[in-house]
């Protein structure tokens, strides 16, 4: 999402429009929805609701809707019967037209809706404003094809389909030719990247060729799958010189067998993940093995979910839906575990020297600058702004459970 985002934001500049950081100072707004969990939605309702007050006293203004929540018929129906005020509606598909639909809008007069069941385009070189000019996300696929029973994503984005890997090494090299030091590739699951290709090429296959580009000094990817993640991208990830030592895994992957092959070939490897608790049926017993899991994994960091019910999936009809005061309880204990656990993981790297690409001015304290290990741990030290984009060694003084604080020891320039 937020990759389409600077897509959005380079085609309106594209087109005219200049940022404005006030909404309702504004002559174009637009939301790019998602649509992951049902609040999602219902704040994008409460904002709307917000700004139809700030248009009647600007009735130029216009306001667009896209992405994922728009691929829900439901929702497009609601908008229309009960949200006139909205001049554009589009979905994840047709990212492409957003200027021709603008147009269209301003001609028309009325409110324009067009969104795309499904597609198997892929178009080139949008153009894009990116947030940062030393690192940039790089879509190589689009879709999914797990339907997984709590998930609406299949559902909004599509099929798989992967991009050829001419035009991803094109938009790379591109990209390290205006700056950039480090990529993020972006897939629902890069993993089983390449299988929709007239030539099949694998992730892993893709990454030694992205290696390849001079210039590129750090390779980040996310979301991997378990279920295709194979000896090969392990191998790769182990041999490589660029490819950060972080995988963020969901928690599909209990298999000893698959962790315990990860980190004997990358040691340092730092392993992240997603959980969610108190879907339909889970037990104190199931808990428990949740548990289990993350006291033998010893995840880095996890991204932990209150089960939500999503409207338009298998899971929301299902029956044994845990009660709320229950899910609640496990979910505090299974938060204090993560942050009890990670707190011991993170310190390991305490007084060693670490390469980070500083990527901003330290939020709470500007004689301090903010940057990133390899393992995706965050590091606040001593540093001036243009420090920014750069790689840096520094020392890792003291461990505060999810940060380090530390002093840069030596500044390479890149």
């Amino acid at each position: 999402n937020a990759r389409d985002s600077e897509k959005l934001t380079g085609i309106l500049e594209q087109i005219g429009y200049v940022e404005e950081e006030e909404e309702n100072q504004a002559d174009f707004v637009i939301y790019n929805t998602c649509t992951v969990r049902e609040n999602a939605n219902q704040k994008v309702y409460g904002h709307l609701g917000q700004l139809n007050r700030v248009k009647k006293k600007n009735p130029h203004m216009l306001i667009g809707l896209c992405g994922c929540m728009m691929q829900e018929p439901e929702v497009v129906e609601k908008l229309k019967k009960s949200y006139r005020f909205v001049d554009l509606i589009f979905g994840t598909h047709n990212i492409f037209k957003f200027a021709e639909l603008v147009a269209t809008r301003l001609e028309s007069d009325r409110m324009v809706i067009d969104i795309w069941k499904d597609t198997d385009k892929i178009v080139e070189d949008l153009p894009s404003e990116r947030k940062f000019s030393f690192k940039s996300g790089v879509n190589i696929m689009f879709g999914c094809n797990n339907f997984c029973s709590y998930c609406i994503v299949p559902y909004v984005r599509g099929r798989e389909r992967s991009r050829n890997p001419k035009d991803i090494i094109r938009e790379i090299e591109s990209l390290v030719a205006d700056g950039v030091v480090e990529v993020m590739l972006l897939g629902q699951n890069v993993n089983s990247y390449g299988k929709t290709l007239e030539e099949p090429m694998t992730f892993a296959q893709l990454l030694q060729e992205i290696e390849k580009i001079e210039g590129l000094e750090r390779i980040r990817f996310m979301t991997s799958h378990p279920k295709d993640l194979s000896d090969e991208l392990i191998e790769v990830m182990a041999q490589s010189q660029k490819i950060c030592k972080h995988l963020h895994l969901p928690v599909q992957s209990g298999s000893t067998r698959i962790l315990e092959k990860i980190k004997a070939a990358v040691p340092d490897i730092s392993l992240t993940t997603d959980i969610i608790v108190g879907f339909p049926g889970e037990t104190e017993e199931d808990f428990q093995e949740t548990l289990d899991v993350v006291r033998k994994v010893r995840y880095d960091s996890a991204f932990t979910f209150i089960y939500s019910k999503r409207t338009g999936t298998p899971a929301a009809v299902l029956e044994e839906q845990v009660p709320e005061e229950i899910v609640k309880d496990r979910f505090d204990r299974l938060l204090k575990e993560v942050q009890s656990i990670s707190a011991e993981v993170c310190s390991v790297h305490t007084k060693t020297v670490q390469r980070v690409l500083v990527e901003s001015v330290n939020d709470h304290d500007d004689s301090l600058v903010t940057g990133r290990m390899s393992n995706n741990l965050l590091v606040h030290f001593p540093g001036e702004k243009d420090l920014v984009g750069k790689l840096v060694d520094v020392r890792l003084d003291t461990c505060k459970g999810f940060y380090y604080l530390g002093e840069m020891v030596a500044s390479i320039r890149v």
